[in-house]
């Protein structure tokens, strides 16, 4: 991983906040998407619906990417495949879990739900480097614990949570997979955008096969794209959310390190949570479904508040990643 005093590393703050935009404008969008499959096809399960929110924007994403380097997009080397493939399937398992997960919890939540790998990534590297890593540390993790409990509407008699807030945990654990693995050393010579080609084709192979298996009939593959709400959506979701968002991060995220990359990503939720509270309504004029804005509840506001706690603390003396 590169020195945190990296003289980009200014910009890279700035590039990967602007992702941080793109990704927090994901959370209202896929809930539109998956609210929108639900009138689209009643039928076909909320398995098929996940899936099918992430199928079409990685095989664009590729697409577009092949449109734009036609000659030479795919030819990299073999340690670009490889962290390409890495980093693929580790996301692919995190955004399934992910989009299943806002079918049954608010975007907003799952915004600040996704972000407990920025806890977990600098304790991880303390456990591999077999030190402490100090109070400020465990601080943090009691903090984000705390903070999950909160927004995941944690039931403390029965001891569970629902299966939206489990699943977002789940994914956050790929999620940090997918981080660690783009700040590995062995890799620090390989080109971002060949890396994100790589990823963005392994997802599209992944996510194709997962729908061509979990679709009820081939209407259920094909429905989808005559509708002009739908198509909308998922330009978007490819555009800023896919391309914009994944070229910044595999271009800039090595430039920071590891742990402060965890911190940048935190800064995701309070944008999906903005727009959640606005976008909702817009998305439902458009495409005919009923979901509505949300609002700043006091769950919302003192979960997502500890969690935010938590990543200021750690701003204020974070790990070496070394």
């Amino acid at each position: 991983m590169s020195d945190a005093r990296h003289p980009q590393r200014p910009r890279a703050l700035l590039m990967l906040l602007v992702a941080n935009f793109f990704w927090g404008l994901s959370f209202p969008l896929i809930k539109a998407i998956v609210l929108l499959h639900e009138k689209l096809l009643p039928a076909a399960g909320t398995w098929f619906s996940a899936v099918y929110t992430v199928a079409p924007r990685f095989l664009l994403a590729t697409l577009i990417m092949l449109a734009l380097r036609p000659r030479d997009a795919w030819r990299a080397t073999a340690g670009e495949w490889k962290q390409g493939v890495i980093i693929g399937l580790f996301a692919a398992a995190g955004m399934l879990l992910q989009n299943d997960a806002l079918q049954f919890t608010a975007a907003s939540t799952s915004a600040f739900l996704t972000q407990f790998y920025a806890v977990l990534i600098p304790v991880w590297l303390a456990v591999r480097a077999r030190r402490n890593p100090g109070w400020v540390i465990w601080a943090c993790c009691a903090l984000v614990v705390a903070g999950v409990a909160v927004l995941g509407n944690f039931d403390w008699a029965e001891l569970r949570f629902g299966r939206g807030e489990w699943e977002t945990l789940l994914c956050s654990l790929f999620f940090m997979g997918q981080i660690l693995t783009l700040g590995w050393k062995d890799f620090s010579a390989n080109r971002p955008e060949k890396i994100t080609f790589v990823m963005f084709a392994t997802q599209a192979v992944i996510f194709w096969a997962m729908a061509g298996v979990m679709t009820p009939d081939v209407s259920a593959l094909v429905v989808p794209w005559t509708s002009p709400a739908w198509l909308g959506f998922t330009i978007v979701l490819t555009v800023f959310c896919t391309l914009g968002s994944y070229s910044l991060m595999n271009a800039w995220q090595p430039k920071i390190t590891t742990t402060e990359a965890g911190l940048i990503y935190c800064i995701e939720p309070i944008f999906g949570s903005a727009m959640a509270l606005v976008l909702p309504a817009i998305f439902s004029a458009w495409a005919g479904i009923n979901y509505l804005n949300e609002i700043a509840t006091w769950a919302l506001l003192i979960g997502g508040g500890l969690i935010t706690l938590a990543n200021v603390l750690l701003q204020v003396k974070p790990p070496d990643d070394e």
